[in-house]
Parts: C-alpha cells; sequence; structure tokens
C-alpha cells in the first residue's frame, strides 16, 4: 500500500512527494524501495503489487523499475486501505484463486530483516492451513497514542494467538495501562490471509465494497480494469481494513513479533530510532549545535548548519519553502497546521 500522502511528516512529506517515497536516512534507497527489497527475499518480484494514486504512478516506476505497469493498482480517489486492499485482492485472485496474500505498507522502518522474513514465512504457513486472518503484533516500548493496539487471548501455536479486541489510537492514560498491564502488542498494519479468506470477510462485513469490485469481477487481469476502477472505486466508503473487517471478524489472529518495527508515522517515532547525543537530541541531513537543548529532532532538506538554543522537546524540520517549529509532544496538530496552511497560502506549500 503506497497511496498515503503523510501529513504528519509535513513539511519533509508534501503531496507531490510523499514520505514512502523519500530516503529518510542516507541509504540510497527511499521507504517504498527498502520495502520492495525485503519482500523479494520471500517472493518473485512479479507477485508484488503496488497500489497507489494515480498521480504517483510515474514517481513509482522511477523507483522500481524492475515493476512491470500491470502490477501497479492505480487508485483514482483515495478511499483509505479497505477498498485499497479490495481491490488488491480482486486482481490477485484473478491471477491465482489459492494465493496466500501479505498486505504492508510502503512506509515502515524493519531494522531486523532476517526476523521480518521468518515472522511472514511463518506467518503464510499458518493462514494457508487455517481460514483466518493474521496480523503482526509489535511488544510496545512504550505508550504510543498515534497506534493501534491489540489484546491477544490463548495461544494457538508459537507465537501466534488469538485477538480478543482491538482499540484504535487510545489517549496517553489508556495506552500506559495496556503498556502496563502486558497484555497488549502494537498492531503494525501488516496482515496475512488466504485470498478467500478475505473475500469472504468483505462479503460478510463490507458487503457494498464487496459488491462494488464484484460488478467487474470479470474484469480484472483484462485491458479493461483500469476503466472498471476509475468509474467504480470513487463510490467506495471512505474505511479502514482494521474499522471495516478486522474489529469485527471472529477468525483474528496475531503473531507477536519483535523484529525491530516503526511505522515512522511521526516526527516523534522517527526521534525515537534516530542516533541521539547525550541530550537526547536528534538530526537528519544537516550539521547541528545545540545548545543548553535536549529531546530535539532536527531536519532539513539538505546539508545545512543548524544552531539551536534553549529548546527541549521540539521539532524543527525544514524542506524547500517551508520551516516548521513544532513542540514533539503534540506533533498530533501538524496535520491540523496542513490544513491550515492549505486554506490560507494554497497548495503551495503542502
Amino acid at each position: 500500500m503506497s497511496g498515503g500522502v503523510g501529513s504528519r511528516f509535513w513539511p519533509f512529506s508534501k503531496e507531490g512527494k510523499p514520505k514512502q517515497f523519500l530516503d529518510f536516512f542516507g541509504t540510497g534507497r527511499s521507504l517504498l524501495q527498502s520495502t520492495f527489497d525485503r519482500f523479494k527475499k520471500i517472493l518473485p518480484a512479479e507477485n508484488i503489487y503496488i497500489v497507489t494514486n494515480d498521480a504517483y504512478a510515474e514517481m513509482t516506476m522511477q523507483q522500481l523499475p524492475e515493476l512491470k505497469e500491470d502490477q501497479l493498482l492505480l487508485e483514482p480517489i483515495r478511499r483509505n486501505t479497505a477498498p485499497a486492499i479490495a481491490y488488491a485482492s480482486f486482481r490477485i485472485r484473478a491471477v491465482n484463486p489459492n494465493a496466500n496474500i501479505v498486505v504492508a505498507p510502503s512506509d515502515h522502518l524493519i531494522v531486523n530483516v532476517d526476523e521480518f522474513v521468518d515472522d511472514i514465512r511463518k506467518g503464510l504457513d499458518f493462514v494457508e492451513k487455517k481460514p483466518v486472518l493474521l496480523t503482526l503484533g509489535i511488544q510496545p516500548s512504550r505508550p504510543e497514542t498515534g497506534y493501534g493496539y491489540i489484546q491477544s487471548n490463548e495461544e494457538e501455536e508459537n507465537g501466534i494467538f488469538k485477538v480478543k479486541a482491538f482499540t484504535e489510537k487510545p489517549d496517553y492514560e489508556l495506552a500506559k495501562k495496556f503498556v502496563d498491564s502486558g497484555e497488549f502488542v502494537w498492531n503494525s498494519g501488516i496482515f496475512l490471509w488466504n485470498v478467500n479468506s478475505i473475500m469472504a470477510a468483505f462479503k460478510k462485513y463490507l458487503p457494498d465494497i464487496n459488491q462494488k469490485f464484484n460488478e467487474g469481477k470479470d474484469l480484472f487481469n483484462t485491458p479493461d480494469e483500469k476503466k472498471f476502477i476509475d468509474e467504480s472505486f470513487p463510490f467506495c466508503p471512505n474505511i479502514s481494513i482494521d474499522y471495516g473487517i478486522l474489529e469485527k471478524a471472529d477468525n483474528v489472529y496475531v503473531n507477536i513479533s519483535d523484529f525491530g518495527w516503526s511505522d515512522l508515522g511521526t516526527w516523534g517515532a522517527l526521534h525515537e530510532i534516530s542516533g541521539r547525543d547525550e541530550n537526547n537530541n536528534a538530526h537528519l541531513n544537516c550539521k547541528t549545535l545545540f545548545v543548553e537543548s535536549s529531546d530535539n529532532i532536527v531536519a532539513m532538506s539538505d546539508d545545512k548548519l543548524v544552531v539551536v538554543q534553549g529548546l527541549e522537546d521540539y521539532i524543527v524540520a525544514e524542506s524547500d519553502n517551508v520551516l516548521l517549529v513544532c513542540k514533539k509532544s503534540e506533533e498530533q496538530r501538524i496535520k491540523h497546521f496542513v490544513t491550515d496552511v492549505k486554506l490560507r497560502y494554497g497548495d503551495e506549500y503542502i
């Protein structure tokens, strides 16, 4: 899944080039390219499909020249994860009616790739044998309010548990109780299932989406697919797979994983996994001099020198024609800043 804007990472991530196309760590590979590299260790490149927005087709092909154009599933409009996954599922079923599927966001950081590969292979084996929906859960390291949480029940087999409950993005106090209880893991947003299992779930829990795609079931993997998607996709509801299916289904399981995961959804998450000095300051793409400052992250679009004095717990981020100075503890407001900037100054800055 590679169609998001990543507005919480503004001003680095903008509509013209969202965060999945950026190289945050100077490795020479963007987040999307790194995700592609991981999955090539598990399956052949021709079995990898990228669901993205029409506007990012050219950029995707530039970054992933190994792909053929028919491996891009292009959305004419953003409609959240459930319609995107339905689109991919219908296409994959047209190619292989018994396929096992991994759904993964394109903008995650995975530190321990070998352990990730092992968990994916283990999960694929599990969903091949059982008609279940499997998610990868991550042991929480802090009471994070930007993630969904999963409460697990009895263990099904080694490291895989039946899911008891999902909770979307709790407030800090509830998140702290979750972490302290030891019963909850973060929802990574990485899912595994057999195509028939997810199709049955769409039919039961999101029948409107299922019906809309089913109208064109004979057009998938044909030259008429794109026309059908352009005409039908905008009529799908804007709903996540978590809310639409996983929170309702009774056959959901979680594999509790530990492969060094971050969804890089926020500046705070990036600060957490970045190299930091003795005062917990981090910097990206720049030289810095921190004076009487702590717990900050500074990021520039090129190799500037930044001198910071007297700041504590701040984000200082510059890209092109935008400079953001924001309290790290209030970074959830960045989306609102983006909206306000668009209303006041237009699209030039977003």
